[in-house]
């Protein structure tokens, strides 16, 4: 049987304020269930993100994170403050990315745009 992978694990100590944020950063809908889960599922293929509730505060950066690729970075970046997300400076230099954080201090990065051609 092969393996299959199912999500991706979002820990935080508001699951329900981190979930609509990244619902609408991505566009996604939240899913919710009778347990009391968040959710976004990306589609078909495409592993879903889960948001976990526990007790304890983000303390340290974080060993695992989504890349983003936009059209327009400059643009993203500046909507994405408007959601509640920061720049934040891990101590990455000079590079083509752009670091931010959640409303939980989750990093991610904005990846330049492709190049179109």
């Amino acid at each position: 049987m092969p393996l299959r992978w199912q999500c991706v694990v979002v820990d935080c100590r508001d699951r329900e304020r981190v979930a609509r944020f990244w619902s609408a950063a991505l566009g996604l809908p939240v899913q919710e269930d009778e347990d009391g889960d968040w959710w976004l599922e990306p589609g078909e293929g495409s592993p879903d993100i889960l948001f976990e509730q526990v007790p304890e505060a983000k303390v340290v950066k974080n060993r695992l994170h989504l890349d983003l690729r936009p059209d327009d970075q400059r643009a993203e970046v500046a909507r994405l403050i408007g959601l509640g997300a920061r720049e934040k400076d891990i101590g990455q230099g000079q590079v083509t990315w752009v670091v931010m954080a959640d409303p939980e201090d989750n990093e991610f990065c904005v990846l330049r745009a492709t190049p179109q051609g």
